[in-house]
């Protein structure tokens, strides 16, 4: 293998954040400049702000097959998951909940929270090494309880493993229990439909598939009707108080119609580009291996490849020598980076702690070229041994 020279920089991080896509911006910058108006007045700088927001839940909905009326926008992932949960709880007075340990931090404090307080009864849905989950003994805990609120994830952030959720779906529905399903990570990068999937809610963050930060939306089915999270005003039809964040809407819708517009495009390109990454990595380091199924193609995101190195001194500074040669990638989610916490992620999947652990994730504008330079700066640490 023929390294590239050492590049500006390599940008492998895509699971915490995305490149802002140059045709969002241009979308939302007449929002900061001209169109200024708050969308809850009546005059005419408030409607042309209101029927933009209008515009993009249309724009959201139907590309989720859902009624406009069904799209909350919110600051983010972490807050339309804490408005599922709490809402659905409380509003509909369930005393039980199910998830998994391989969670998002957003849906497992939340839960975790509640539990606590005497709220609920938490149940964790069994999984095995690789991370797949045992959906028998999610059908066996709802069956044991009148109505519950299950949330599991479509694609994990750490190791990129799709649960089959339009399966969960269906247990769900068998037994009467709310599904929340957290789908961050793969919103952009695959369909969603609702009405196929029957799932009650769906959460989005437009930084996850090149829009901006600070915005989001929840789907929450109409069959359901819960409790706001934050009040106030009546904005979000009285869901969601406070001012809405225009631009950042605006930015959201169009990042989402450009993902599904080159969907297919981008999903052959970065699918190769992992290809490429699990294939380098098994030429040029001895006992590579891979957490959770992030290797296999048919059952993980093609954004997301999760590595586990030989135990060596090298583990120690793995980030930060990969840093040091302008490469940025991370151990696990960026929500716990710095912590001192670790991947509660590849604990629960009993991974051995004296391996090393890196997540790259890929995008529409990473290449083939920073793939073979990132390998290079790993064999230089991890170098094969000749036979």
């Amino acid at each position: 293998m023929t390294p590239i020279s050492n590049p500006a920089s390599v940008y492998f991080d895509n699971a915490a954040t995305t490149p802002l896509d140059p045709e969002v911006l241009d979308a939302m910058l007449p929002f900061m400049r001209e169109h200024f108006g708050n969308p809850s007045s009546i005059h005419g700088h408030g409607r042309k702000v209101r029927a933009a927001i209008e515009n993009a839940r249309k724009t959201i909905a139907h590309f989720l097959n859902a009624a406009p009326a069904e799209i909350s926008f919110t600051s983010g992932g972490t807050e339309a998951d804490n408005y599922a949960a709490f809402g659905s709880i409380r509003t509909l007075g369930l005393k039980h909940a199910v998830t998994s340990k391989l969670e998002h931090h957003a849906v497992l404090h939340t839960l975790e929270a509640l539990a606590k307080q005497g709220e609920i009864e938490l149940s964790f849905v069994r999984h095995d090494a690789q991370g797949r989950l045992d959906l028998a003994h999610l059908d066996e805990l709802l069956g044991t309880h009148t109505r519950s609120f299950v949330s599991l994830m479509h694609g994990n952030n750490e190791i990129g493993n799709l649960n089959d959720i339009e399966a969960i779906s269906g247990i769900c529905r068998t037994h009467g229990a709310i599904f929340h399903t957290d789908t961050v990570q793969t919103m952009g990068h695959y369909r969603h439909d609702v009405r196929q999937l029957g799932n009650h809610f769906l959460v989005g963050s437009a930084h996850k598939f090149h829009g901006p930060k600070g915005v989001g939306f929840l789907f929450c089915n109409s069959e359901v009707q819960v409790q706001p999270l934050i009040h106030g005003g009546a904005q979000e039809r009285n869901v969601r108080a406070g001012t809405e964040n225009v631009y950042g809407i605006v930015g959201l819708a169009k990042a989402l119609e450009i993902a599904y517009r080159d969907m297919d495009q981008h999903h052959q390109h970065i699918q190769a580009l992992k290809e490429r990454f699990i294939a380098r990595l098994r030429a040029e380091i001895d006992d590579v291996q891979f957490n959770g199924l992030s290797a296999e193609a048919d059952q993980s995101l093609y954004t997301v490849l999760n590595v586990s190195l030989p135990p060596s001194d090298m583990n120690e500074m793995l980030l930060f020598n990969l840093d040091i040669n302008h490469i940025s990638a991370s151990g696990g989610s960026a929500c716990t980076s710095g912590s001192n916490i670790g991947s509660h992620v590849l604990s629960a999947l009993g991974c051995d702690p004296n391996r090393g652990a890196i997540r790259f994730s890929m995008s529409k504008y990473n290449t083939a070229d920073e793939v073979d330079y990132a390998v290079a700066q790993l064999a230089k640490m991890y170098r094969k041994v000749p036979a």
